[in-house]
């Protein structure tokens, strides 16, 4: 589900591939929205994309990635395909 709906928000997008563009990309961006920037998985993504117009975002990741946030002591898991809608300071819609 989430391929179909990255497909379907591709047109326009600004694609990033390779691991270490994907994450210099979608540090930049999450910093730009004011989120925080731990908020993404950032080992193993092989594609970022950002479509500006929809405020749509997604990672596509070599495999499903476990992660502990320190501070806030929870555990999260992020799916192979993560999607959200992002604007200043908000994200929603986050799925993987």
């Amino acid at each position: 589900m989430a391929l179909r709906t990255i497909e379907s928000h591709r047109h326009g997008a600004e694609v990033f591939t390779g691991e270490a563009l994907c994450r210099k990309k979608s540090i930049q961006l999450l910093q730009e929205l004011e989120l925080p920037r731990g908020l993404f998985p950032l080992e193993d993504i092989q594609e970022f994309g950002y479509n500006h117009a929809a405020g749509f975002i997604w990672l596509i990741l070599k495999k499903k990635h476990d992660h502990t946030f320190k501070k806030i002591k929870r555990a999260v898991s992020y799916a192979p395909e993560v999607t959200a809608f992002v604007e200043k300071r908000k994200m929603q819609k986050m799925t993987g």
